[in-house]
């Protein structure tokens, strides 16, 4: 029987741990990866390459976009101070038939399709809605109380999107707590670019990281008031930068920095352009509807004209408060516009009635 040296199991061990060190890499792949502080790897990172982390916005080359189409920018913001001022000098009403106009072409881009006139009295009586509809209008309630009144959305992002602030609720509505405090950070970044080219970009930011059951609708709500910083005095005439009154132009950007300023830049211009064109026809509509009531007597019909050219939404007891008139007198008088097809009721009810100005 062979026996071995006393040393011979000690000889055999070192051997093995020689082979082992002979091995290569790739044969390990069952070892733990690389220590974290050695390779700058985040906590429990699988032992494979990983990208390292790139900000999602390059302002300065949005910057440098913006400074590529400065020409177009001055445009649209020229055409902006005329609409801001024109704003600033009629009634509140006006702004409310822009908004109004406003969210109804926005819904046509989001799918939801509201028509303005049922909008109007979701917003005037909250009346029209349905089980189809009530998310939806929902929906389209916040958005035009966001671009009638309140403050502007750089103040409090959390209050302007109607968001929790304490972690407890956050994790109640499963938001993302992080998403706003990602935004206010990318908006205070910018603080060198133009308010359009921030509205821009908080547009296509919060597209991408808001809740999607309602970020598109928030983004442009976002995005149009924040254009509206813009004004010589904020607050006092256009409280929100038009864009998507004549169709979705300056949503459909895509690709680089550039190209998405561009459709937006061009988007903006013509949905102010339109709002500009809508309050033309408005007056057209009053000047004409003043010479036809000519030969009514008495003055509530003149002051009811004036009442359906600043408000888009004219119940009869908001007609009464605002000419001054009794109900007979109202009553009477929406009568004769209607049958002379300056007016027209929408509701198609009873009672609870409400008209709008046949522009």
């Amino acid at each position: 029987m062979g026996l071995t040296s006393p040393g011979g199991g000690a000889r055999r061990h070192v051997a093995s741990l020689d082979d082992e060190a002979e091995t290569s890499e790739e044969d390990l792949w069952f070892l733990p990866g690389p220590d974290a502080e050695e390779e700058d790897a985040p906590p429990g990172a699988p032992p494979l390459p990983y990208a390292t982390r790139t900000h999602l916005f390059d302002l300065k080359i949005w910057h440098q976009a913006q400074g590529d189409l400065s020409g177009e920018l001055a445009r649209l913001t020229q055409i902006f101070g005329e609409l801001d001022a024109r704003l600033r000098e009629g009634p509140e009403g006006l702004r409310h038939r822009l908004a109004l106009r406003e969210i109804t072409d926005l819904s046509w881009w989001t799918g939801d399709r509201l028509p303005q006139d049922r909008l109007g009295l979701w917003v005037a009586l909250r009346i029209g809605s349905t089980s189809e509809t009530e998310q939806a209008l929902g929906q389209a309630g916040w958005a035009f109380r966001r671009l009638t009144a309140g403050p502007p959305d750089a103040q409090d992002l959390a209050a302007f999107l109607e968001r929790p602030t304490a972690e407890t609720e956050v994790s109640q509505m499963g938001a993302d707590a992080g998403a706003i405090a990602d935004l206010r950070e990318l908006l205070a970044n910018g603080v060198a670019l133009h308010p359009v080219t921030q509205a821009a970009v908080l547009f296509h930011a919060w597209r991408m990281i808001g809740a999607p059951h309602s970020r598109d609708i928030e983004a442009a709500i976002l995005a149009a008031r924040h254009g509206a910083s813009m004004s010589r005095r904020p607050g006092q005439g256009a409280l929100f930068l038009p864009l998507s009154a004549t169709g979705p132009t300056a949503f459909r950007g895509a690709g680089d920095p550039a190209r998405k300023l561009a459709a937006w830049i061009a988007g903006a211009e013509q949905a102010t352009l339109g709002a500009l064109l809508q309050l033309e026809r408005l007056a057209v509509w009053k000047s004409a509807t003043l010479r036809v009531v000519g030969d009514l007597s008495g003055r509530t019909a003149a002051r009811l004209v004036e009442v359906f050219a600043a408000w888009p939404m004219v119940a009869a007891p908001l007609a009464e408060a605002e000419t001054g008139a009794s109900r007979a007198a109202v009553q009477r008088n929406l009568d004769l516009l209607t049958e002379r097809g300056l007016i027209r009721e929408i509701t198609g009810q009873g009672r609870y009635r409400v008209w709008t100005a046949t522009t």
